[in-house]
C-alpha cells in the first residue's frame, strides 16, 4: 500500500537523519524515536522501493548507490517543504502598507505619538498616515483605517470604539477682561462665539440647567473646520470656543485659556472610532493596527485641568 503524504515526509526525515547521524540510535535521539522505530521505518522504505538503501554492519551504516540517490531526493524535498512553510508563515505575518486617515489636531496629538511603538512591534508594516479634516471614503478604498469622531452613519463598514474626549467652552483671560465672563449659558448671546464651519450632528452647544438638558444656538465672526484652529483663535483673544480637551488641556493647565460654564456642562463628549472594512478576509496588518489603537486608547478621556 502506498504511504500517505504525511508518512512519506516523515520517512524522508528519518532516512536523512540516519544518513547524517550514521546510526539508528543517533537518528532516534534527534527525532525522539527509539532505534527500533527508526529501523522499522528504513525497512518499510526499502520494502516499498524493492531496493537496498543501506548496508548495515556492527560498526557502521553505508549508503548504497540507490541510497545516495534517495538521500539527494529526500534532502531536496525536505528543503522544499521548509521553504514552502516559511513562505506561508511570512505571508500570514502582519506586513504591508496601512493608509490611515485622521483629523489634523486629533491625529497630531493623539495618534501620531503612538506610531513609534507600533512600528517597533511590527517593523514589516508601513504606516501611510494622512492628517486632514476632510472625510475620506473608506468603503471606496481611499483609506484602510479612518479615525472618526461623533455619530457614525449607517454603512457596511466596521467601527471599533477607541476613546471619549470631553469638550469644554474656553476663552483667553484677555478676552474675558475686555468682554466679561459669562455666568449662565444665555450670556453667550452677547459674546463672539467661534464655531465649526461644517454641518454637525449637534449644531447647538449643549448645556444642563436645573437637571434639564438643552441646546443653545450661538453666533460669532469666525468659523473654522478644525478644533485646533478654534482653540488658537481663543488663545489669541478673538472669542469663545467649544473644543476638544485633548487640544487645549495644556493651555487650560497653564492659565492661557479659562474654562467657562463648567457647572452647566452636561458631560459634553465626542466619541472616537476606528472605521475600516472588516470581515474574515481583513488583512492581518489592519487587524493588529486597530487592536493596538484600542489597547492604547480605549477607555481614555481627556479632561480639562484649571490651574489652581
Amino acid at each position: 500500500m502506498v504511504a500517505s503524504g504525511v508518512d512519506r515526509a516523515r520517512e524522508l526525515e528519518v532516512f536523512a537523519a540516519v544518513a547524517a547521524g550514521g546510526s539508528f540510535s543517533a537518528a532516534g535521539r534527534g527525532l525522539s524515536l527509539t532505534p527500533s522505530a527508526v529501523s522499522r521505518t528504513i525497512d518499510r522504505i526499502e520494502a516499498r522501493l524493492g531496493a537496498r538503501l543501506m548496508l548495515r554492519s556492527t560498526r557502521a551504516l553505508t549508503l548504497t548507490a540507490e541510497g545516495q540517490t534517495y538521500l539527494s531526493a529526500a534532502r531536496r524535498i525536505l528543503a522544499d517543504i521548509d521553504e514552502a512553510e516559511r513562505t506561508i508563515a511570512d505571508q500570514s505575518a502582519p506586513r504591508g502598507r496601512i493608509r490611515v486617515s485622521a483629523a489634523v489636531a486629533h491625529g497630531r496629538i493623539c495618534i501620531v505619538p503612538l506610531l513609534e511603538e507600533f512600528v517597533r512591534r511590527y517593523p514589516s508594516i508601513l504606516i501611510d498616515i494622512n492628517l486632514s479634516d476632510g472625510i475620506v471614503d473608506v468603503a471606496a478604498g481611499q483609506a484602510d483605517v479612518a479615525i472618526r469622531s461623533g455619530p457614525l452613519a449607517d454603512s457596511s463598514l466596521t467601527a471599533r470604539r477607541l476613546a471619549e474626549n470631553g469638550r469644554t467652552i474656553v476663552a483667553s483671560p484677555g478676552y474675558l477682561a475686555r468682554h466679561g465672563t459669562p455666568a449662565v449659558p444665555e450670556d453667550l448671546h452677547n459674546h463672539n462665539c467661534l464655531n465649526f464651519n461644517f454641518r454637525r450632528a449637534e449644531p447647538m452647544w449643549p448645556f444642563r440647567k436645573a437637571g434639564t438638558d438643552y441646546g443653545l444656538t450661538v453666533h460669532g465672526t469666525i468659523q473654522a473646520n478644525s478644533g485646533e484652529t478654534l482653540g488658537q483663535l481663543a488663545l489669541d483673544g478673538v472669542g469663545i470656543a467649544r473644543v476638544g480637551n485633548f487640544s487645549i488641556g495644556d493651555a487650560i493647565a497653564t492659565g492661557r485659556l479659562v474654562s467657562l460654564l463648567d457647572a452647566f456642562n452636561p458631560g459634553d463628549v465626542e466619541i472616537f472610532h476606528a472605521v475600516f472594512v472588516g470581515g474574515a478576509n481583513m488583512p492581518a496588518r489592519i487587524r493588529v493596527f486597530v487592536d493596538y489603537l484600542v489597547e492604547r486608547l480605549a477607555g481614555s478621556q481627556a479632561k480639562p485641568t484649571n490651574r489652581p
